[in-house]
């Protein structure tokens, strides 16, 4: 079907539609039953379109890698945190643009965990405003960001067989032509058609010049006239009215009435962002959201797309909004973070899909471009993106087809890179490992290991840029606190040091509770006097008294000793406790994955094979759980790889880790330098920048222990490759002595001003790093 003769709401119920803008606007302020009987309108409109497409029942989306080209903009919006100035840039150590081997560095490894889209984000022509800009673009021989986007489409697609969907703001007709070979669909959000939020000094868009109304309109209709598939929508809850959402809404369906090149129509709602002029604004009320998702369906019809960005709302949202009328995800990425919105993460890919078959849809991934400009690509798509584009999409429903992942269409810049093989240096060593973990070989990671001095600094300082485009510039904790298990005792008899009954277990939770803990953390074995019964006492405990806290129980070792003593097995040791109530299991209770350290240095700790066989199981029974690496006593380099290739291994056998933490052996037993003479301080930085490389794309978080390193080691350490700094560990006000990192705490507001020094942007999280519910997330400014 060709958009451009099949314009938006020429099918369907033409008595569901909405058709002038006075109706929409008096649609958009529907709430109580009036909202609810909109929505099944919505809802009805689009079930006709999926039918009448030949899908009925898909919701889509795009498995994606999120490319911030440029982090420098001319614009000042209110609500940015996208943005820097190049004084910003300087003190984080980011450079202007992103380099071609920095972009191709994330887009290999989004190609190798399937993506087949890769989206160019940047700000709106930063040279115009910024001198270092230009600078960049003078030296590197480029004319201006566009030319140095389309150079970076092109090398992307070349090399990776990813196909590039450009954001780069507002467009001239001649720039569309010029960028339109280099990708097969483009965009730009509308936001809104409002002229006071750009006129008006203190609005918005005040001093935005890109975010004229007038030109942004003029962008939809170039982009028409010069057919490139296109996205837009608006954002809601700005500062507009709801006459703006109603005619910000019209106008784009009169556009792509009058062209067919609209693709989809996004509808984000607004998420206030610390550091910027709305951080006290409230973020778009839900009912309202809902309200312009079902105009926005019943205004663009049946055919169009409405999409929904997953990671702006609560998953428990997701039913109104498909109810809705959304059936678009838009991009997810297994990968890199959404650096628009770093404090929002993309929901699990296979939770999403999860989620969608709970809500009657079935999850399906699509390509950059909708199916119906793939389908008729010799009208919409320019003939030179052909192959790529049909070596990814299903041939007859346009959709991403079924098979790997994207490879690159011509083999000649690969044989280029195998022709002669570069000097082994520390930094092209931590080059290779940032394209491709799995091409180094042992010798090269121990290399890294033991990299001293200006080596050292380029290992972290490539390891950090792995770091900053793929999970993101956030740095993340956790309010939790910890309850040693091994002090429980059931007989109700609990006067020793850190030792407690069930009914201070109560106590505790609703203590940890008030103080605004989202995470009980309770580990260690209990001894032989005590029935193992007692592991599922306290869970169960924790969830009657606070049945919203999420409970990290028990390590391999203490499963094990429920599964035995208890006479469980391991799979009915794991199925109580699911029905007890544990959400997630610590990943710890072993140093190195050797027998060899673990027989000299713990030779009390579960046997090497109990201890993964165990934590798959678990993995496999529902359950993720953390990773770590004890270091700094008597393993070798080559050791403590085989450790990392042994969790990535389980990683991509299981997926349940969530995070790994690199924890430094303290005291006489321990801190063994790999290297003679290098200060603890340079071992901890190469072994978590080598942690970030070795794992990336597959376990996404690295965690910093800040109970064992000090608040300025860890900060340090999140410039290596850190991204989160564990939990709170708040020991609370009822037998504080019941965890085993007593006297050690990091409040939230500690967290964000360690953040805040690196300029970074700071977010509460929860344990399996999702936003906390609006009630439990505490304001650190």
């Amino acid at each position: 079907m060709d958009p451009l003769t099949h314009p938006a709401g020429a099918s369907g119920p033409p008595a569901d539609l909405i058709h002038t803008v006075e109706e929409a606007e008096q649609l958009l302020a529907a709430t109580g039953d009036s909202l609810t009987a909109l929505l099944a309108r919505a809802g009805r409109v689009r079930d006709a379109g999926l039918a009448a497409a030949g899908r009925p029942g898909l919701i889509t989306y795009s498995r994606k890698v999120f490319v911030p080209l440029t982090t420098l903009c001319r614009d000042r919006c209110h609500y940015c945190v996208f943005v820097d100035t190049p004084a910003q840039l300087l003190k984080l150590h980011k450079p202007v643009y992103m380099s071609p081997e920095q972009v191709l560095a994330v887009v290999r490894q989004g190609a190798a965990l399937g993506c087949k889209e890769a989206l160019l984000t940047l700000g709106d022509r930063p040279e115009d405003r910024w001198p270092a800009a230009r600078a960049w673009l003078d030296e590197h021989g480029y004319a201006s960001t566009l030319d140095y986007v389309a150079h970076i489409a092109r090398s992307i697609t070349a090399e990776t067989g990813l196909l590039a969907h450009l954001n780069p703001g507002v467009l001239s007709y001649d720039e569309l032509v010029a960028l339109r070979p280099t990708a097969p669909s483009m965009g730009m959000m509308l936001e809104t058609t409002s002229r006071e939020l750009f006129t008006e000094p203190g609005q918005v868009h005040f001093g935005s010049p890109d975010k004229d109304p007038a030109v942004r309109l003029q962008v939809l209709e170039d982009a028409g006239r010069a057919r490139v598939p296109f996205t837009t929508g608006i954002l809601v809850g700005i500062g507009e009215t709801l006459r703006d959402r109603a005619e910000s809404l019209l106008a784009i369906r009169d556009v792509h009435r009058q062209w067919g090149h609209v693709q989809e129509v996004i509808v984000q709602n607004f998420r206030a962002k610390p550091r910027t002029a709305m951080r006290g604004a409230p973020d778009a009320e839900l009912s309202e959201y809902l309200a312009a998702v079902a105009v926005a369906r019943l205004v663009m019809g049946p055919d169009m797309r409405i999409q929904v960005p997953p990671n702006l709302s609560d998953p428990a949202e997701f039913a109104l909004l498909v109810a809705a009328g959304a059936d678009d995800w838009g991009g997810v990425s297994p990968l890199t973070a959404d650096h628009v919105n770093p404090e929002r993460p993309w929901p699990h890919l296979d939770d999403l899909a999860a989620r969608t078959a709970d809500l009657g849809f079935t999850l399906t991934e699509r390509l950059t471009a909708q199916p119906p400009y793939v389908l008729e690509a010799d009208a919409w798509i320019d003939a030179r993106l052909h192959p790529p584009v049909q070596e990814l999409a299903d041939p007859t429903t346009g959709l991403a087809a079924i098979r790997g992942h994207a490879g690159p269409v011509s083999s000649d810049s690969a044989a280029a890179r195998s022709g002669s093989r570069p000097a082994r240096t520390v930094g092209t060593l931590a080059e290779t490992a940032a394209t491709d973990p799995l091409a180094l070989d042992d010798d090269g990671w121990v290399r890294l290991l033991q990299a001293q001095g200006p080596e050292l600094d380029a290992l972290t300082a490539v390891a950090d840029d792995v770091r900053r485009y793929t999970v993101g510039e956030a740095v993340s904790l956790v309010v939790n606190r910890n309850l040693t298990s091994s002090g429980y005792r059931r007989g109700g008899v609990a006067d020793g040091p850190g030792e407690f009954t069930r009914d201070e277990v109560a106590a505790i939770a609703a203590d940890a509770w008030d103080l605004g803990c989202t995470e009980i953390c309770t580990q260690g074995r209990l001894p032989d006097s005590e029935d193992p019964s007692g592991y599922l006492d306290i869970v169960r405990t924790i969830r009657v008294t606070t049945p919203r806290m999420h409970v990290h129980a028990l390590r391999p070792e203490d499963v094990r000793d429920l599964a035995d003593r208890g006479g469980l097995g391991l799979t009915g040791a794991l199925a109580a406790m699911r029905e007890a109530g544990v959400d997630t299991v610590p990943g710890t209770g072993v140093k190195v994955l050797s027998e060899r350290v673990r027989r000299l240095v713990a030779p009390g700790d579960l046997e090497i094979a109990a201890w993964r066989e165990t934590l798959t199981a678990a993995h496999r029974a529902g359950f993720r759980s953390t990773a770590v690496l004890f270091y700094g006593h008597v393993e070798t380099a080559a050791e403590r790889v085989a450790h990392l290739r042994e969790l990535r291994d389980i990683q991509g056998s299981t997926g349940g880790f969530s995070e790994f933490v690199p924890i430094p052996l303290p005291g006489p037993a321990g801190g063994v330098p790999l290297v003679d003479g290098r200060s603890a301080v340079d071992e901890h930085r190469a072994m978590v920048a080598v942690a970030r490389l070795a794992l990336s794309g597959s376990i996404a978080n690295i965690q910093i222990p800040w109970t064992r390193l000090g608040r300025d080691v860890a900060a340090l350490l999140l410039g290596a490759g850190g991204n989160d700094l564990g939990g709170t560990l708040l020991d609370g006000r009822v037998r504080p002595d019941a965890g085993i990192e007593h006297g050690h705490e990091l409040p939230l507001p500690d967290a964000a001003a360690i953040a805040g020094r690196l300029l970074r942007p700071f977010r509460q999280r929860t344990t399996d790093y999702r936003e906390p519910d609006a009630d439990r997330k505490i304001r650190v400014s």
